[in-house]
């Protein structure tokens, strides 16, 4: 009766298949995550690469430019038949905002624009030098606008200290003294300068104020 034999392969220990199975799919695991992470690594790197190119093709936001404010006009339009009742009108993009009555000059040489200290004010466009509630000149005084000189229609007189304003104290107050009171439509004359009574002028400061004011004067007739 022959003896049973087991015969034992020297380099093979028992569970070894079961070993080596377990070591090659390891390493097949380890391998997958190292292709996906190579594909990740391309994947980013082609995003990058494309991101600059699809922000420079991107079109530009465009903004509008703020469209302008209307534009405010101060004219003074000259009555030829009355210049005691000659308007001052204030417009913004050329609608009419306001009309005040206003004089400029007197006596008999009223319309002779070259004639210092009695033609009425000059045509043209009068540069606004200054705008003051509170002006303390010598002969005028609260509400006032100074304007440039400016020459008369035959360049032979330079009319200077040339104002818009009305008669009152320097606080807007009525004064006791002609020059600092307001008694009627008599006082609408001046000596070339525009004038209103102290109602309008304090009126048109208020609207200018709130609208803006203009560069010059316009005189018209």
């Amino acid at each position: 009766m022959s003896a049973f034999r087991t015969t034992t392969h020297p380099h093979v220990h028992p569970g070894g298949n079961e070993a080596a199975g377990r070591e090659r799919g390891t390493h097949r695991e380890s391998s997958k995550r190292v292709v996906s992470g190579v594909l990740a690594v391309g994947t980013l790197a082609a995003t990058l690469a494309l991101a600059p190119a699809a922000a420079v093709g991107a079109p530009a936001a465009v903004t509008k430019p703020a469209a302008a404010a209307p534009a405010t006009t101060l004219v003074f339009d000259k009555n030829q038949s009355s210049p005691s009742d000659s308007r001052l009108r204030v417009y913004r993009g050329g609608k009419l905002q306001a009309a005040y009555r206003a004089g400029s000059g007197h006596g008999k040489r009223i319309k002779e624009d070259c004639v210092r200290n009695q033609g009425w004010m000059p045509n043209g466009n009068w540069k606004i030098k200054l705008k003051d509630r509170r002006y303390n000149g010598r002969l005028i005084k609260g509400y006032a606008v100074w304007l440039e000189n400016m020459p008369c229609s035959r360049k032979t007189t330079t009319r200077t200290e040339m104002f818009i304003h009305s008669e009152m104290n320097r606080d807007g107050s009525r004064g006791k003294t002609e020059a600092r009171r307001w008694d009627g439509a008599s006082d609408y004359a001046s000596n070339g300068c525009v004038k209103l009574n102290p109602t309008d002028i304090a009126k048109m400061f208020g609207l200018l104020d709130r609208i803006g004011w203009p560069t010059h004067l316009r005189v018209i007739n």
